[in-house]
């Protein structure tokens, strides 16, 4: 049961759960919850270690040990104002089509792009704003000033026009693109 709820924690990611909530979803009562939340975070403070369970927000969540954080920023590359190509290519997807939620994200981009989002939030190029009203409410994302300050930009609208040359459901040849920049 440890590494189910180990398993359901990690999924949560930043949202993380509530007792009630991981009693509901394992059918055990919120005293045996309790029992195996207690052993996780024993298993987590070992220094050996790289991340924690932490109660925050009134809910249990997996997070990095603060005491490897200079490890952490080299990966995030937190200094860098070099862009790859994945996450000018998720920005244009905020910037066009925000506020978009990070499955509409990965669903035009057809690959995972939770890391790009947490990074691009991270950089402030990102920001939340709001939930979406669909099921399970997931986040919604829009382009902050700091992204237009990067990109010299003095407002949304001074992005570059895309137009659309024919019908985009017209197939036959996907290796053409549909669209021209202005």
């Amino acid at each position: 049961m440890k590494a189910i709820v180990e398993g359901l924690l990690f999924l949560s990611g930043d949202d993380g759960l509530s007792i009630d909530e991981i009693s509901n979803i394992i059918n055990k009562d919120s005293n045996e919850v309790k029992k195996i939340i207690k052993e996780l975070y024993n298993d987590y403070e070992d220094s050996s270690r790289g991340i924690r369970l932490e109660y925050l927000g009134e809910r249990f969540k997996l997070t990095t040990k603060s005491e490897h954080k200079d490890y952490y920023a080299k990966l995030i590359n937190e200094d860098s104002n070099v862009l790859s190509e994945s996450s000018l290519e998720v920005l244009a997807i905020i910037a066009y089509s925000g506020p978009i939620t990070r499955s509409d994200i990965d669903n035009i981009r057809g690959v995972n792009s939770s890391y790009i989002v947490r990074k691009l939030l991270i950089k402030g190029l990102i920001e939340e704003d709001g939930r979406s009203d669909t099921p399970g409410r997931p986040r919604l994302y829009k382009i902050t000033n700091k992204f237009l300050d990067y990109f010299g930009l003095g407002s949304i609208d001074e992005l570059p026009k895309i137009e659309v040359k024919e019908d985009i459901n017209n197939t036959d040849d996907l290796y053409e693109s549909k669209y021209e920049e202005n």
